[in-house]
């Protein structure tokens, strides 16, 4: 059988370094060697690719094309086993850190307030929470587990159903009160709708669910954060779309009005998303037996 095809793992290091700071002279300080020594490990390298990866101009140096190919896969990997490392450290009899990535005012609103039950259950873990929305990458987002609204569809990863949302319309009192209270679908016409970012066919599928015409209507702000939108609403900036556990205080306090007791499904649901990579770590095991019982 033959054997992996890898350079010194010492010239790789150099490599990164080097190409990290574009200085064989801080990558010399960082590595603890002399820079000419950095500089043959390097050489060594591109002997052993047969590929330059660094143009040198008198005292310039500049990654070449295969040099910024290489570089970043270099540079990932060692990510990874950094990453791996710190695990493995952290890990011993479920204590370290479990870090969740967290759609923000999910975590703020529902989670949060849930998690001191977990801590007083399993205080040797600590939490590390990470405002996360995006495209679910746990290596490069360095968590564990993640909390996003979807369908249920993330590759190489433990996908548990958490819960679905009801959707309703809220606005502040103020609108109540102006020159065009909201009594009717055809109201709305009066007033801008304010829009989530990431769910920008929400209004339409209310529209459609509830079968009324979206005729004429005015758009309002559009906005990352289901935070932010709450708040736009609040402030009287339009009229909101928005999950009803999200609001619930917000409706019993007064700050927000439901001018229609219709409550939509909406188009997905929220997940429990486990990196298969980590799903038999201790503390991982622990949060997603505790998460899952809280909904049961």
């Amino acid at each position: 059988m033959r054997g992996r095809l890898l350079p010194s793992l010492n010239a790789i290091r150099t490599f990164e370094a080097v190409a990290r700071y574009n200085s064989f002279t801080r990558a010399a300080e960082e590595l603890n060697v002399t820079q000419s020594a950095a500089s043959r490990l390097v050489r060594s390298l591109e002997e052993y690719l047969q590929v330059p990866l660094f143009t040198r101009q008198s005292r310039r140096i500049e990654l070449t094309d295969q040099g910024r190919f290489y570089n970043e896969l270099v540079r990932d990997s060692l990510d990874l086993i950094e990453a791996g490392t710190v695990e493995l450290i952290s890990s011993k009899e479920g204590k370290g850190t479990l870090s969740i990535g967290m759609l923000p005012t999910f975590g703020t609103r529902w989670l949060v307030p849930r998690l001191p039950s977990f801590q007083e259950a399993h205080p040797e873990i600590s939490l590390n929470i990470i405002s996360s929305d995006g495209a679910l990458d746990f290596t490069k987002e360095r968590i564990d587990v993640a909390i996003r609204f979807g369908h249920g569809e993330w590759k190489d990863a433990i996908v548990d159903p958490l819960m679905g949302e009801e959707i309703q319309v809220v606005c502040s009192p103020k609108l109540m009160q102006g020159d065009h209270p909201i009594i009717s679908y055809d109201s709305l016409r009066y007033h801008r709708l304010i829009r989530h970012s990431t769910r920008p066919n929400s209004w339409d599928h209310w529209f459609r669910s509830v079968g009324a015409h979206r005729e004429d209507q005015q758009w309002g702000p559009t906005l990352e954060h289901f935070f932010m939108v709450i708040q736009a609403a609040v402030a009287g900036l339009g009229v909101a779309l928005l999950p009803t556990f999200l609001i619930e205080d917000d409706i019993r306090n007064g700050t927000l009005v439901t001018p229609f007791t219709d409550r939509i499904a909406g188009p997905g649901a929220y997940y429990l998303i486990t990196s298969a990579a980590k799903s038999e770590l201790p503390r991982v095991k622990l949060f997603r037996r505790w998460l899952l019982d809280q909904l049961a």
